[in-house]
């Protein structure tokens, strides 16, 4: 398969939010119809940038797998297609999580980071679906009320707290800034 591609981004060794962060600036450059591939290593990127292209009108063409590298390819859109990039528009932030935790509320926190991710410290009891695999697995989650999606840094959390009030959900909050500066407990094991 060949793909004319118009400008190159390289984005290997970085992770969330960076790649999705680098690929906006980078597609400002670009003209509508052009094509760019974005090189990364973060797992979770084909998921972010799918989202992302999505929220933007941008389109998704795919992702090849050259050994460690994804290679994803988006095209640009026009004018008539473009979207002002949305946000969701419930949030909490860290602190009230905590406190909701503490007070023993009856919340449901879905981490949608990666399972590696995940693995290496989570909040207890939250449940992990990384956000690529959200849509087949919305079965898992479909009558929960209250919940909180968190990632690392609030930006895939945003796209899945978008996605499942799109499916109906209600009362879904996205929790912000995220795991990075997350002060409360934290559970390692898988």
């Amino acid at each position: 398969m060949e793909v004319t591609v118009n400008r190159v981004l390289d984005a290997k060794g970085l992770a969330c939010p960076m790649p999705i962060v680098k690929t906006k600036k980078e597609m400002t450059s670009l003209e509508p119809g052009q094509v760019m591939e974005i090189q990364a290593t973060d797992k979770g990127s084909t998921a972010d940038l799918k989202a992302w292209a999505t929220s933007t009108g941008h389109q998704y063409l795919g992702t090849l797998e050259e050994g460690d590298t994804l290679k994803h390819y988006l095209r640009k859109a026009s004018a008539e297609e473009e979207k002002s990039e949305v946000k969701h528009p419930h949030v909490a932030n860290l602190e009230t999580l905590l406190e909701q935790i503490n007070g023993n509320e009856k919340i449901t926190v879905l981490d949608v980071r990666e399972p590696a991710e995940y693995a290496f410290g989570h909040i207890p009891g939250s449940i992990n679906i990384p956000l690529g695999e959200l849509e087949e697995r919305f079965d898992e989650i479909k009558n929960e009320d209250n919940l909180h999606v968190i990632c690392r840094t609030g930006n895939r959390s945003d796209f899945a707290a978008q996605k499942l009030t799109e499916k109906g959900l209600q009362n879904v909050k996205n929790v912000v800034p995220g795991m990075t500066e997350w002060t409360g407990p934290v559970d390692k094991s898988h």
